[in-house]
């Protein structure tokens, strides 16, 4: 069992009041570029795969970018899908950028791929896109939602949502949480396929909401009448891929959100080799929603809600995992929040969105990297 340190730090307020902000990267020029999901719109719809409601079309998904105090939306009129109250949002879900310092977006989409074209036409949810910022435009690279429902790589649900990548060389490697699994495809949108499927896991005595429980997600919580009289001992939960980094290793590292009911400490780091054996990594955590590696080898994991998020608190952590194990906790609560997205900059302070859920508070924040006590 490794030692576990606690820090004092506080953070600073880069940008606030966005909507539903899930990813953020660092541009080739050393600004800040942030993924905003949007609130859906009043479009056609589709029903929410956790069974609360539908999903409404809009085109208020965009791209923001953050540099020295100027704050600008670069790229608007992205896909997004929300319920009518803007939380469940899917849309533009991640930026990165390759060596050429050209950008990627992936945009989510969070239903069944069958009635995506049928419902919506053509359009770039649950894709890769490459945006003109100078023209506000994109082309489109590769369709993974498709891809689940072709392959359906997990044999369940055929539901994707992909959330969050990394460009590795010449590929793209995107974990879905909706799908379960861990994708690879090229850059010029060639050779897409599963790398690997995240495995469910078993849970102990589970425990369900209550009668006084939050509706914190209609988007992953299914309704009450589909546990409130449960009382089995054992279940089976999905693992929910959130997040990927590439090692100092060459492995990959995928964090886990857990599958309903959200067990406190259910959440596992996989180590996803180059043959695609996985590995656990680390283990104990609640609702990892990213993970990213600093220069030295250090492994940062964020936890989006520190308890089952329908317990009301949104409190999340900001976890350091050194390479010998030991755990520091960098920041729990004291202001974050449901935070969805990490990473660090050029000045190695750590870069995160908080209250990535929440339509019209989304924050971008700006951790030293502090020493521990």
């Amino acid at each position: 069992m490794k030692l576990e340190q606690l820090t004092i730090t506080s953070f600073t307020v880069l940008a606030d009041g966005l909507d539903n902000p899930k990813g953020l990267s660092f541009g080739p020029d050393g600004s800040l570029y942030i993924t905003e999901a949007g609130t859906g719109g009043d479009g056609a719809s589709v029903p929410s795969p956790s069974g609360q409601g539908s999903l409404l079309f809009g085109t208020t998904g965009a791209i923001l970018r953050v540099n020295n105090a100027t704050i600008e939306r670069i790229v608007t009129g992205l896909p997004s899908l929300a319920f009518p109250d803007g939380t469940g949002a899917a849309g533009p879900h991640d930026i990165k950028f390759d060596t050429t310092g050209k950008p990627y977006v992936l945009v989510g989409y969070a239903a069944n791929p069958a009635l995506r074209d049928s419902t919506f036409g053509e359009t770039d949810l649950g894709k890769i896109i490459t945006p003109d910022f100078q023209t506000n435009s994109w082309t489109t690279v590769a369709d993974i939602a498709n891809y689940e429902l072709t392959h359906n790589p997990d044999g369940g649900d055929v539901v994707s949502n992909p959330l969050a990548f990394l460009i590795d060389g010449d590929k793209i490697v995107v974990v879905d949480p909706g799908a379960n699994d861990l994708l690879s495809v090229g850059t010029d949108g060639s050779h897409l396929e599963a790398i690997a499927v995240l495995p469910q896991q078993p849970v102990i005595n589970p425990i369900f909401p209550g009668f006084n429980s939050q509706n914190f997600d209609r988007g992953h919580v299914p309704p009450p009448s589909a546990y409130r009289n449960a009382t089995p001992s054992q279940i089976t939960i999905q693992s929910v891929p959130t997040g990927i980094a590439k090692g100092p290793d060459g492995a990959y590292y995928i964090s886990t959100f857990t599958g309903f009911p959200f067990p406190e400490g259910g959440a596992k780091i996989y180590r996803v080799d180059a043959d695609g054996q996985l590995t656990v990594y680390a283990d104990g955590f609640t609702q990892l929603i990213d993970l990213a590696f600093d220069a030295q080898g250090n492994l940062y994991a964020l936890q989006h809600m520190n308890s089952s998020g329908w317990k009301g608190n949104l409190d999340g952590s900001l976890i350091k995992i050194a390479q010998d194990g030991t755990r520091t906790t960098i920041l729990s609560g004291d202001g974050l929040q449901a935070p969805s997205a990490l990473t660090i900059g050029p000045d190695d302070a750590l870069y995160v969105i908080n209250r990535g859920g929440l339509p019209g508070k989304g924050q971008v924040i700006r951790i030293e990297n502090p020493r521990s006590v």
